[in-house]
Parts: C-alpha cells; sequence; structure tokens
C-alpha cells in the first residue's frame, strides 16, 4: 500500500515538474529576448541668421549733368562762360560724384571754382560731388590773350557713389569768338562788366580842382552884397 502511494507522489511530482519547468524556461527565454530601445537624442539645430548683401550703390533715378554756354564773345569788359549744372535727385542715397576735364588751345586760359590748372598740357581739371537732393552750378570763364576763333573742348564723366565701373560720360565742344584780348587774362577773378579803367592821376588832380573852383564860386554867389550908410552933417 505504501510503495503504491510512493508510486503515485512520484508520478505527480513529475507531472508538475513537467509543467513548471517550460514555464520557468518561457520566462527566462522572455527575460533574455527584451530588447533595450535606447531614447533618441534630439539635436537643437539653430538657423543661422543670414547677412544681407550690401546694397549695390545706383540711381534711383538719373542725375541732371549739363555743360551750358552762357557767353562765347570775349572781349574787354566781358569773359567767354559755359555754367556746370548738376542735380541730384532727392530719391537717389548715393552721392553723384562728377570729373571734369577741359582742353584750351594756346593762349586761352580758363577758370572756375574747383579747377586746378595743367597749363603745360593746356587742360584743367576738377572732380565735384553732390549729395542727394542738392544742386551744384560751377562757373567757367574764360579769358584770352588773343583775337580770333577758338575752339574749347569739355569732356567729363559721372557716376553713383563710389561705383565707377557705373561711369556715364558728357561732353561739349564750344567755339569762342575773341573781338578783343581780356585786360588780364593771367587773373583769375572775372572781368568786370562795363570796362572800368583807372584814371591817371592828371585827371583825378584836374578834377579836384575843378571841383573846388565850382565850390568857390558858388559861396561867392551866394554871399549878400554890402549896404553903404551916408550920414549928412549939417
Amino acid at each position: 500500500m505504501n510503495t503504491r502511494k510512493l508510486a503515485i507522489a512520484c508520478i505527480l511530482c513529475l507531472c508538475l515538474c513537467m509543467v513548471v519547468m517550460p514555464a520557468i524556461a518561457q520566462e527566462n527565454d522572455t527575460a533574455a529576448n527584451v530588447t533595450v530601445t535606447a531614447t533618441p537624442v534630439i539635436e537643437q539645430i539653430t538657423a543661422e541668421t543670414a547677412t544681407p548683401a550690401p546694397t549695390e550703390a545706383k540711381f534711383r533715378t538719373g542725375p541732371t549733368v549739363t555743360l551750358r554756354p552762357v557767353n562765347d564773345v570775349i572781349n574787354k569788359s566781358q569773359d567767354g562762360l559755359v555754367e556746370l549744372y548738376m542735380y541730384n535727385p532727392t530719391v537717389n542715397d548715393v552721392t553723384l560724384t562728377t570729373d571734369m576735364q577741359i582742353s584750351v588751345p594756346s593762349g586761352i586760359h580758363v577758370y572756375g571754382t574747383g579747377f586746378g590748372s595743367g597749363s603745360a598740357a593746356g587742360t584743367v581739371a576738377g572732380t565735384f560731388t553732390v549729395p542727394p537732393g542738392a544742386t551744384r552750378t560751377i562757373n567757367i570763364n574764360i579769358k584770352s590773350e588773343k583775337t580770333g576763333t577758338f575752339t574749347v573742348h569739355f569732356t567729363g564723366l559721372y557716376w553713383p557713389g563710389d561705383d565707377k565701373d557705373a561711369f556715364q560720360q558728357i561732353s561739349l565742344t564750344h567755339p569762342l569768338t575773341v573781338k578783343e584780348p581780356s585786360p588780364n587774362p593771367t587773373d583769375p577773378k572775372p572781368t568786370a562788366k562795363g570796362g572800368m579803367k583807372e584814371l591817371p592821376y592828371t585827371y583825378i588832380i584836374v578834377g579836384c580842382l575843378a571841383v573846388i573852383t565850382i565850390v568857390f564860386i558858388a559861396m561867392m554867389l551866394r554871399k549878400p552884397p554890402k549896404t553903404e550908410v551916408v550920414i549928412e552933417e549939417e
């Protein structure tokens, strides 16, 4: 009887082992097959702000640069005159730069504010700047040492700001008639209109004496006559 119970107990234990052991093995396999998922690292990408490209120097609207002949006859009382007129509209954001050169024949002298003389080469040149919304006028006076007809050549360039590659050209060829040589061709000051001449000292002295004589005669004529008093004796 005891042997029979012992055999039944062994069979039960064997069955229990057959049920429990696969479950334990399955748990071990599940633990072994666990996949560790790494937490992704999020990289912060900072967008770089692009540096704006420098604005190209240019005119929104074209400036005005003209050469206008005012007087082409030279005599003792007047010079030849040409005006260089420059206007830079307000809508432009850049400065107008003008480079002007004047070629003259022998015996002709050119003077103007801002022009430097180059007498050996027979040329004068000048560079001028005009800010936005401003105008500038340069008077170019021309004097001559001799009579005749002569031609003066004006050539120039103008451009926006420092962008010399965007230059524009301007030119003028103008004839001059010299009826009388200028009183002082080497004087940079414009010749006074009317031809004021210096009077000799003799004329000045004679004029002063004449004025004094006229004043003296006028005073004598205005002097009242003398009244004579006659006393009769008894």
